[in-house]
C-alpha cells in the first residue's frame, strides 16, 4: 500500500468506569487492566495497529489523570505514539475524535477510530474489514463498522443496514441508528436480519468528519478549534487550551453525527468482538473449565459450576455454588449472581459515598 495511504489510528482512552469494579477505578480504568492475559486492552489496542505497512503511529486521546499509566504501557510494548492528546476535562467521543481530526497531519487523511477498552479476537477479520472500507471512506462516507449479532443482546445499540454502496465489496448504507432496545424488539430485529450491533468503530477522512461537525454541531467544533489553536506541546504530548475545550458541549459521536450526518455507511464484521462492559461479558467471551467456570488467578472450586472467580491477590475455595460472580482485589471483594452485574456501578458508587 502507497505511503499515503496508510491509516491514522485514533485510540481513544478517556473512559474511566467503573462497571468492572473493584478491579476497575477512576485511577486504572478498565482500558489498562489485564483482565484476559499479560497485555491490557490498551496495549491489545496497538498491537491491531501495529502493521507500518498499512498504518501511521497513533493518536492517542486521553485523560491527563492516566499519563503515567499510559506511558508505561506503550513503553512495555514498544508502542511508539504519533501524538498523545490530553483531555482537559472529559466531554465525551464526539469532542474527543474532533481533537485528533485537527491534528491529522492532512486533512485527508483517513481516521481508524478505536475505543482501547474492546477486545477482537480475530484481528485477522478485523483487518481485512478495514481495508474492505477504505475506499468507501476515501469517498468521504463516514464509515462505522458493525458487528454481526449473535444473540438478542439488549447492552447495545443497533445499526439498520440499507442498500449496497456502488464500487464496495461489503459496505452499505446506514438506515438508521437504533437505541438500546429492550428484549422483544431485540429479537424481532435478530428475526427480522439486517441489523448488526453499534462497536463505536469508524473510519473517515479527517476532513470528512470536520466537515460533518461544521454543519452539525458547529459550536463543538469552534471550541475544538480553539483548544488546538491554544494548545501547549511538550514532546509528543499535546495540551489543548483547557477553558477553550471546556467550553465545548459534551456529546458522543453518535448522537452528534452519526445519526445526522448524510453519507453513513456500515461495514458488517464478525470478529469475536466484545466491549467488556461487564463481569457477565467477561464469563461470556472467556474460556471455560469442565465445570463451565471461568477462574482467573488463584481458585479452586469443588461441586460448583458456571461461576466467573477472578481473584489474583487471594485465594479463593467456593463448595456447591453455581452462576455467580466473585471478584477480589487489594482489600476488596465482591460476590453477585451472574446475571446482576450491571449494578456493580450501583455499588461503586455507594461506597464513594460512604468514603
Amino acid at each position: 500500500m502507497p505511503q499515503q495511504a496508510r491509516i491514522t489510528p485514533v485510540i481513544l482512552s478517556g473512559g474511566s468506569g467503573t462497571r468492572l469494579w473493584p478491579l476497575s477505578t477512576r485511577e486504572k480504568p478498565k482500558q489498562f487492566l489485564n483482565l484476559l492475559g499479560p497485555l491490557s486492552m490498551f496495549q491489545l489496542t496497538f498491537q491491531r495497529c501495529a502493521d507500518q505497512g498499512l498504518y501511521r503511529d497513533p493518536i492517542i486521546v486521553g485523560c491527563s489523570n492516566h499519563i503515567e499509566i499510559m506511558q508505561e504501557q506503550m513503553q512495555e510494548v514498544g508502542a511508539t505514539p504519533g501524538a498523545i492528546i490530553l483531555e482537559p476535562c472529559p466531554r465525551n467521543t464526539a469532542p474527543a475524535i474532533a481533537l485528533a481530526a485537527l491534528a491529522a497531519e492532512n486533512p485527508t487523511d483517513l481516521l481508524l477510530v478505536m475505543p482501547s477498552d474492546h477486545i477482537i479476537k480475530n484481528v485477522a477479520a478485523f483487518q481485512k474489514a478495514v481495508q474492505e472500507s477504505i475506499s468507501v471512506a476515501q469517498s468521504r462516507w463516514l464509515v462505522t463498522f458493525g458487528i454481526e449479532p449473535t444473540e438478542p443482546a439488549t447492552g447495545y445499540g443497533y445499526i439498520q443496514q440499507g442498500s449496497k454502496i456502488v464500487g464496495s465489496s461489503k459496505s452499505l448504507a446506514a438506515d438508521r441508528f437504533v437505541e438500546k432496545p429492550d428484549q422483544e424488539k431485540a429479537e424481532k430485529m435478530l428475526v427480522n436480519g439486517g441489523y448488526c450491533w453499534n462497536a463505536g468503530i469508524f473510519l473517515f477522512r479527517a476532513d470528512s468528519y470536520l466537515t460533518a461537525m461544521e454543519k452539525h454541531a458547529p459550536e463543538m467544533l469552534d471550541a475544538c478549534r480553539s483548544a488546538m489553536s491554544g494548545k501547549r506541546m511538550e514532546n509528543e504530548i499535546c495540551y489543548p487550551d483547557p477553558d477553550a475545550f471546556a467550553s465545548s458541549p459534551s456529546d458522543s459521536i453518535d448522537y452528534t453525527i452519526m445519526e445526522r450526518a448524510e453519507k453513513i455507511a456500515v461495514t458488517p464484521v464478525n470478529p469475536g468482538w466484545s466491549d467488556v462492559g461487564s463481569w457477565d461479558s467477561l464469563f461470556d467471551i472467556s474460556d471455560k473449565d469442565q465445570n463451565s467456570n471461568v477462574i482467573f488467578g488463584k481458585a479452586e472450586t469443588i461441586d460448583s459450576h458456571r461461576n466467573l472467580i477472578h481473584s489474583h491477590d487471594l485465594e479463593v475455595a467456593v463448595l456447591g455454588v453455581e452462576n455467580l460472580i466473585i471478584v477480589t482485589h487489594e482489600n476488596k471483594v465482591v460476590v453477585l449472581p451472574r446475571g446482576q452485574s450491571q449494578n456493580v456501578r450501583k455499588i461503586a458508587q455507594m461506597l464513594d459515598e460512604k468514603d
